[in-house]
């Protein structure tokens, strides 16, 4: 697991979300009976615990380590090895642990088999670098299937294919250059694996889930991927496989680059899709602080009341929730990791209805919270998630068209909500005052499948425009005319009728709702557009083909000012590229000239691990910045024809890296900046 310290609600669209069909030779039908459970569940905890846990975070007088310690505080293996002897968590209680998870109201537990470090919490024949090395001598593994198994959960294991510490795993970390790589063999490596996952598949029982990590370095492909997977269900046929098995893991939102192969389920990591996802099967792990592994200076966490929020956002979407604890090296749980847990079972006791079992919200948006739903033979059960409570006692829910048999309380389903209509929304009648803090939920009983209407679809290029632009405004409604404005005002049934592409010449709002007759059938949606004047084209002399570029070292967590620093080396390039100088702690700074070929609006994009960021004549245009696996952002800006300056600043701290640069505009699709494009000075 690599930490990426994003915001609880960062919502990042995925540029690719293909349906995840795995690498065996299931039917639909097969493949929908082994992933039922996990789909119900909705709601499982993480546990990454090993060697790590000893230092607690903190090395050499640096306290901001987690289970990437080794490498981030540069430990010498022999050094790292000595925690071996320090690592005996006397007071494990494995059925404390199932208690604390089956309390919050969660299914199936993940723990880390064995992470980057190479350490093994169970009693492997492949290695000695595992927990029988230490004092503990006790497979923890073994411990705790067995306690799950006792409390109803499922029991799952992540296994890292990264490992700093087997001497055939390659690359070496960039920073031991005394460790040297002679002689390793990275295919021997893989049968060590592979018969470490035949001792976790063959020796516990069955086993839920194998949760991949560690597969972005350069030594890993999709064809491995591919092998491991149909080795993994080999062994455990009716076993769930996550998309790192495979190579083509798109960042940190988790989800596979369209056309690599996928295993069964998207892994969005330290954040929620920003929409739902229909057909695809996905799952958010999120840390309650800012780290992994145990951490004993971090104490920065999430309140009870977002994590509970996270947990209905993502079921609202359709995804499941993996929420970690990180175990400090005695064996427990950090109390405030206890304190969330307990607050979430607490929400839980009362609204798990709206939580397991449900699918994705039949709503495009909600503007005070989220819905789950639940259908059956008998009609549908929505479940509205309020996080913002109205004021005036009447929860508004637009477009819903449907007339709900009754609502209630989730809390308090003996007393039932009075119901009334405001044109195309439903208005539930609620007490003054919610009767939860974090998340109340309002129950609608509705026969059959629910009546919504979403507001017209408004769709243009781009918000911005030079001189003309065709804006579209469409719904998926039958019998239907949409009204619009395009000054901001709202739209009402003898506004101008949307027979096809509106086309503006100013800037303005365009507003628009769907009618039957004169009477509203749907919410308004709204768009803005703005004219502007297309940036200068400058006239530099003395151009050759390429860009320049300066190379800088530093470790960084953002884009640091490169003006201020030395180069290390100056030089010019084709394009674009990353050379791998060395693997991590560098920056780059490209500067070039860009031949734009028509005037227009143009949209670029950079996608990059770590940052990035792309100015355009001084002006910002794409901010990619921080700490982040391949993450790709967009920028829209309005260019004249002819040359000009383009200043692309980029930094790798550790882990992956790579940077590209792409452009659409006036006649042509997104594609990457080609060379004949690019002019440096001489």
């Amino acid at each position: 697991m690599r930490l990426r310290r994003l915001t609880q609600f960062c919502l990042i669209v995925c540029a690719a979300a293909p349906l995840f069909a795995g690498g065996g030779n299931d039917s639909g039908t097969d493949r929908d009976a082994r992933m039922q459970w996990w789909r119900e569940a909705r709601f499982g905890l993480f546990i990454h615990w090993g060697l790590y846990a000893v230092p607690a975070g903190e090395w050499n007088g640096t306290t901001d380590h987690g289970e990437w310690i080794r490498t981030s505080a540069r430990i010498p293996l022999k050094e790292y090895d000595g925690f071996l002897r320090r690592f005996n968590p006397r007071r494990f209680d494995p059925d404390a642990w199932v208690k604390a998870a089956k309390e919050a109201g969660m299914k199936y537990i993940v723990i880390t088999t064995k992470h980057h470090d190479g350490f093994c919490l169970f009693d492997t024949k492949e290695t000695e670098f595992s927990v029988m090395s230490t004092p503990f001598r006790r497979d923890i593994m073994k411990a705790l299937s067995d306690a799950a198994r006792r409390g109803g959960l499922k029991i799952c294991w992540y296994y890292s294919i990264m490992d700093w510490h087997h001497p055939d795993y390659l690359p070496r970390r960039e920073w031991e250059t005394a460790r040297s790589d002679s002689g390793a063999d990275f295919q021997r490596y893989i049968r060590y694996m592979k018969s470490e996952l035949k001792e976790l598949l063959t020796n516990y029982g069955p086993v839920g889930v194998l949760w991949f990590d560690g597969e972005w370095e350069s030594t890993w492909n999709t064809a491995y991927g591919r092998e491991l997977y149909d080795y993994v269900r080999s062994l455990q046929p009716g076993i769930i496989i996550n998309n790192r098995v495979g190579a083509g893991r798109s960042g940190m939102e988790g989800f596979t680059k369209d056309g690599e192969f996928s295993g069964d389920f998207g892994t969005p990591e330290q954040e929620v899709p920003a929409t739902g996802l229909p057909g695809v099967d996905w799952e958010t792990c999120m840390t309650m602080n800012d780290h992994w592994g145990y951490n004993s200076h971090d104490a920065h966490w999430k309140s009870s009341k977002e994590l509970i929020r996270t947990l209905a956002d993502v079921a609202s979407k359709g995804g499941n929730f993996l929420l970690n604890v990180g175990p400090t090296s005695d064996g427990l749980f950090p109390q405030a990791s206890i304190d969330r847990l307990g607050d979430i079972g607490a929400w839980m006791t009362k609204n798990r209805g709206s939580i397991y079992g449900t699918t994705a919200s039949p709503f495009r948006n909600l503007p005070w919270g989220r819905c789950t739903e639940r259908r059956t033979a008998a009609g549908t059960t929505l479940y509205l998630h309020v996080f913002d409570w109205p004021s005036d006692g009447k929860l508004v829910v637009p477009g819903l068209l449907s007339d709900p048999g009754r609502a209630y309380l989730l809390a308090d389903v003996s007393k039932p909500l009075r119901l009334g209509r405001a044109e195309d929304a439903l208005v539930v009648s609620v007490p003054p005052s919610p009767p939860d803090p974090a998340d109340p939920v309002v129950v609608l009983e509705i026969e059959g499948a629910p009546d919504i209407s979403d507001p017209p679809v408004i769709t243009a290029p781009e918000n911005i425009f030079v001189d003309r632009l065709s804006v579209g405004i469409v719904s998926e409604r039958k019998n239907i005319e949409i009204r619009y404005t395009s000054d901001g005002s709202t739209p009402g049934p003898s506004s101008l009728k949307a027979e096809g592409p509106v086309v503006l010449t100013e800037s303005g709002t365009i507003r628009a709702r769907a009618f039957r007759g004169a009477k509203v059938v749907s919410p308004v949606s709204s768009a803005a557009f703005t004219k502007v004047s297309p940036l200068r084209a400058v006239r530099p002399q003395g151009l050759t083909p390429g860009i320049s570029f300066s190379y800088y070292h530093g470790a960084w967590d953002s884009i640091p000012d490169f003006a201020a620093m030395t180069p290390v080396k100056k030089g010019s390039l084709r394009n674009f590229e990353t050379p791998r100088l060395r693997p991590e702690n560098y920056g780059f700074v490209y500067d070039a000239f860009l031949s734009v070929p028509a005037g227009g609006v143009y949209s670029f994009f950079t996608e990059s691990d770590d940052g990035s960021r792309l100015s355009l004549d001084d002006s910002l245009v794409v901010d990619n910045d921080g700490l982040h696996g391949m993450t790709e952002k967009r920028g829209v800006i309005a260019l004249e024809s002819g040359l000009h300056a383009i200043h692309v600043a980029y930094f790798n701290k550790s882990g992956g890296a790579g940077l590209g640069i792409s452009w659409r505009g006036p006649g042509f699709e997104k594609s990457p900046l080609p060379d004949s494009a690019l002019f440096r000075r001489e």
